[in-house]
């Protein structure tokens, strides 16, 4: 019963792992785009519709 009981928590430890790193990757990828997408206060030309 004992060993039952390890590996239920450590399943639940590893998926908890798995989340919070998901999330943190996630939170960089975000940045790293947010980064790329900003390109200073430099001039801009404007958008032409065709």
């Amino acid at each position: 019963m004992l060993i039952y009981m390890l590996a239920t928590a450590m399943t639940v430890a590893m998926l908890i792992a798995t989340v919070f790193g998901l999330h943190q990757e996630a939170g960089r990828v975000r940045a790293k785009a947010n980064a790329k997408r900003f390109e200073g206060f430099g001039i801009r030309k404007p958008y032409r519709h065709f």
